[in-house]
Order: C-alpha cells, then structure tokens, then sequence
C-alpha cells in the first residue's frame, strides 16, 4: 500500500511538472516568466495533447468516440483508453473520461456549447452578472449558468464517479480536466469539485478560450484548491474577455484565476507568453483592444479547430449519435474486460447501459 500511494504521488508530481514546466525529453517551449521568484515555462506538447482532447469531446458520432477512431483521435492522443462517455441530450451536455498510458493520467474533457450560434452566445455573455454565492467560500460569487450547468446536471456525479472508477483500476493517478469555451467554464467547476475531493496536488486544469466564471474573491480561493491551472487564450479571440472584467471595480467584476497562457503572432511567428499571476495581466490577452476582438479566433486553438463538427440543433443531433451508438453496441460483441460506462440523459431519464461497478 505504501508504494502504491509513492508511486502516485510521484505521478502527480510528474504531471503538475508537464503542466507549469518544460518536460526534458524534447517538446516545443514557450517563454519563461519569473514572478515570485518561480520560473513557469509553458510546454508546448502537452498542450497541443490536452488541446486535442478538447477538440475530440466536440465530435458527435459517439461510436467513433467510443472507439476511438473519430477523425480528431489518431495524433497525439492515439491509444486513449475511453472509459466512460457522457451525453445529456436536454441539456445539450457531453463529455467523455478515459486513460492516457502515455501520461499516466485520467482525462476528463467537457464539450463547449453548440446550441446556438458562436455570435448569439457572445452577445448574452456580455450582460451576465455573477449572481450565485459558491458554497462555503465567503464573499465567493460566480456564474449561475456555467455553475448549475456542471453542478446540477449529470455531468458532475457521473464525472466523479468514472474519475474514481478509473483511479480504481490504475492506482491514484493524476486527473487532468480540459474542455473550451462553455466546456472550459464548466472544465473549472469540474476541477474544483475534485481537487476538493480528491486533492490540489492529484487535479489539473487546462482549458482554451475559456469565459470568466467568478469574482475576485472566487478567483483567489480557486487558486488556492487548483493550482496547477492553466488557461490557454488566442490572439483576439472575444471569449476570454467576457463577462466583462471592470479594472475600476475589482471586487464587483468577473476576474479570471491565473494562469493564462497567451497564443498570439510576433512578427509572423506564434508565441505563446505565459502571463504574470493576477489573473488580469495587462500585457496578455487583455492588451487587445476592444474593436479588435474576435469570434473566428475563437475556434482555433494550436493549429486545432476546436468547434462542433455539426451546428445542427444540438438535441438532435445528440439523440441520433446515441441511437446509432446503441444500434453498434447491440449488433457488436464488446471483447474488452472492462468495459466502456455509456451513460445518457434523455428528457430526465437516465439509462446506463454498459455501467460497471
């Protein structure tokens, strides 16, 4: 028992090292950036791994998913071992939890939203207010929507569940939480929920082009249960800008936690800055200037579209993945020992049927 908690401990240390330092094997790096006499140094082949991932949960052929052979499976995240997949056909939700071999850890990525437009959805973000107190942290407030969508949906038991699931069968790995836009909003919820029930040093966040989702107050206490977070931003991209941030009322506005991560051109090269600890770095993405803003930067991320591959209505779309997905279980012998929890949501019922405890 005793080595078995050395080893997972050295995974984690291992993990929190490729997130906010440069692996030593190769992998392109960004630049350092010294604050509080720590060196962070941004690793480029992570991030593009942990990108891929959040660019894969948008696919909505679930068999391919399942399988993994899905058109955005077969770079750097080839040989995942899915585990569970997640769709909430109400609500618009999906997700998927599985193992990667290759960095000793579980994944959890969480589909951004598809319902409505990209545009339609940027413009009700502006007039959003934080209006929800987080539990048990004063002064705390957040999102409602972004909060109730992780927390009172299916996603966040049937997340913690597979996460568990999943540290069962590999020892106490490290978990790695990802997903963009919404997905990355609700990626942070996610995060949070099990660095508190699992512990800071076992859970990391990467997101891309992620949302504001509390105050300050929010920020610091976030910082403090996950910190080993890192926000990925593009160039102008309009998201990570909204709801607004108000340097005039610091503990009125939104305010993202640290760290960002800035993807943007220099003289026709892409760099990627890593940002001070604030949260807020002037010099990063908040450098742009409003007018400049963009939606189309918004959907690429690391040279990786990272949209819906389908803008169809989102529930419809949904529902005839999971039709054809449980047309291939019922005509397919499933060989794996353990098999793949498919977990689905329809109009408040909630079918399982490939669950194993």
């Amino acid at each position: 028992m005793g080595t078995r908690r050395w080893v997972a401990a050295a995974a984690a240390v291992m993990v929190a090292l490729l997130l906010l330092s440069a692996a030593s094997h190769g992998g392109r790096r960004g630049p350092s950036f010294n604050s509080n006499n720590r060196t962070f140094v941004f690793n480029y082949t992570l991030a593009k791994t942990i990108v891929e991932y959040a660019s894969a949960v948008y696919m909505t052929d679930l068999t391919a998913l399942y399988t993994w052979t899905c058109s955005r499976c077969n770079d750097l995240t080839k040989g995942f071992e899915i585990r569970c997949i997640i769709v909430d056909i109400q609500n618009c939700l999906q997700a998927f939890i599985g193992v990667d071999h290759n960095l000793n850890a579980v994944i959890v990525a969480i589909r951004g939203t598809q319902e409505n437009s990209v545009q339609n959805w940027i413009k009700d973000l502006v007039w959003k207010q934080v209006d929800l107190n987080y539990p048990n942290m004063p002064d705390a407030k957040v999102h409602t929507g972004f909060y109730s969508a992780y927390n009172n949906t299916l996603l966040r038991p049937a997340i913690t569940n597979a996460v568990r699931k999943a540290r069962r069968l590999y020892g106490d790995i490290s978990v790695i939480v990802t997903g963009h836009s919404m997905g990355g909003a609700m990626a942070s919820f996610c995060a949070l929920d099990l660095a508190i029930s699992l512990g800071s040093d076992s859970v990391h966040l990467m997101t891309f082009g992620q949302p504001r989702i509390g105050n300050a107050a929010f920020a610091s206490y976030f910082e403090q249960y996950v910190p080993s977070a890192i926000r990925v931003t593009h160039e102008h991209d309009i998201v990570p800008h909204l709801p607004p941030y108000f340097f005039f009322l610091p503990h009125l506005t939104y305010h993202h936690f640290p760290r960002e991560v800035w993807e943007h051109d220099v003289d026709g090269n892409t760099t990627f800055r890593v940002c001070d600890g604030s949260g807020e770095d002037p010099d990063c993405c908040r450098s742009v200037f409003a007018l400049f803003l963009s939606a189309s930067d918004h959907l690429t991320y690391m040279g990786v579209e990272i949209a819906a591959d389908d803008w169809s209505t989102c529930r419809i779309v949904m529902a005839q993945s999971v039709e054809r997905l449980q047309l291939y279980l019922a005509s397919n012998v499933i060989t794996s020992k353990i098999p793949v929890d498919i977990i689905i949501a329809d109009h408040s019922v909630q079918t399982d049927p490939s669950s194993s405890s």
